[in-house]
């Protein structure tokens, strides 16, 4: 069997080529460093496949264009940096509310304010905490190469789909920027609005779809958002994914996600070859959070560090789920990733207070 092709793109432009590839037809975006050769990508390849591009005057207007093409049965996409993130909260909520699929690009900038272009993952509360207004909850995935944007970008669509529930991707500055060689899938068929039985497309044949989110008799908007927590149950119950390096007999566990987790993995390689029992754990789903699988990695640990592009968000999700079974530490760096070299010393230093 051969190999399949290898080619050279940047992270942004791969999330573009990725979309496409996965039947989306519909962009709608306004440009932000360091996310916007996603909108270039995307401005010169969707006309030449009968899809529609469209700069909005806003991200506030891009994400209501969103609302309005998911609504009518488009796989439908958009892609930001974090302040433009933050102004799309109103419309991401009332797309969570409407159980519309969408697919979300945050590659992320430091913050907080305009902060700068650097590479930053300081967004982690906005999309797993919510973000926006009211009771929802948003999928979000990290991948940590640019082969894993153009994979987890398939996935994005497929768990929005799946579920009827916005999908965001967590990169950063550094991911969108840099260029890797990657294979490309196959290109999936475009699928018709018409087979989506719950999408505004007319009323031949059935009853009419009206997609909203007001709902005036409290019981009503009760019992909506019931509905949609029984949704975001049966997600944490199947959809919870994660990675393990050297977890088995790992004494300390770094715990990591996105671009970090690839640096920490070469510093917990770098420990293992000094003598030291390092594990890496790896969230792939922000939310939901694999709490379990991290219970089980850092069962035989006596100490856990999060490291993290931030002064410190994801750790509190880690402190959540082991709760007090061991301690846990954090070692974040603001604007800037850090080396597999000051991540050996900060083990190095964690090895004489464990010993």
């Amino acid at each position: 069997m051969n190999s399949p092709e290898l080619v050279l793109m940047k992270g942004n432009e791969a999330i573009g080529e990725a979309a496409v590839r996965a039947g989306c037809r519909y962009f709608f975006g306004y440009p932000i460093t360091p996310q916007t050769e996603i909108l270039e990508y995307l401005s010169r390849r969707l006309p030449g496949v009968d899809g529609a591009y469209v700069q909005a005057e806003s991200e506030v207007s891009a994400i209501n264009m969103v609302f309005g093409a998911a609504a009518a049965g488009a796989r439908v996409m958009t892609a930001s940096s974090s302040p433009g993130i933050s102004l799309m909260q109103e419309g991401i909520s009332y797309i969570a509310s409407a159980e519309l699929p969408a697919v979300i690009i945050n590659i992320m900038r430091g913050s907080p304010g305009l902060g700068g272009i650097h590479p930053s993952q300081a967004d982690y509360f906005q999309s797993t905490k919510g973000g926006g207004h009211g009771d929802y909850r948003l999928v979000v995935l990290a991948p940590a190469s640019v082969q894993e944007m153009i994979d987890y970008t398939g996935l994005a669509f497929s768990l929005a789909e799946k579920y009827r529930t916005p999908v965001i991707i967590f990169g950063d500055g550094m991911m969108g920027q840099m260029m890797e060689p990657v294979a490309l899938p196959e290109m999936l068929s475009v699928p018709s609005p018409t087979d989506r039985p719950w999408a505004t497309t007319g009323m031949q044949g059935r009853g009419p779809n009206i997609i909203h989110t007001l709902y005036l008799p409290a019981d009503d908007l009760e019992a909506h958002c019931r509905q949609l927590f029984a949704k975001y149950r049966r997600i944490e119950e199947r959809e919870k994914r994660s990675m393990e390096y050297f977890t088995a007999d790992a004494e300390v566990l770094v715990v990591a996600y996105g671009i970090v987790s690839r640096v920490a993995r070469a510093a917990v390689e770098k420990a293992r070859e000094a003598g030291m029992k390092v594990g890496l754990f790896r969230p792939v789903t922000l939310w939901p959070f694999p709490d379990k699988a991290l219970v089980k990695a850092a069962a035989g640990a006596k100490r856990v560090i999060t490291v993290e592009v931030s002064m410190g968000q994801m750790v509190e999700d880690v402190r959540l789920a082991l709760g007090h079974r061991v301690a846990v530490d954090f070692y974040g760096r603001v604007g800037q990733v850090p080396t597999p070299e000051e991540l050996f010393d900060r083990l190095m230093q964690l090895r004489t207070e464990v010993a």
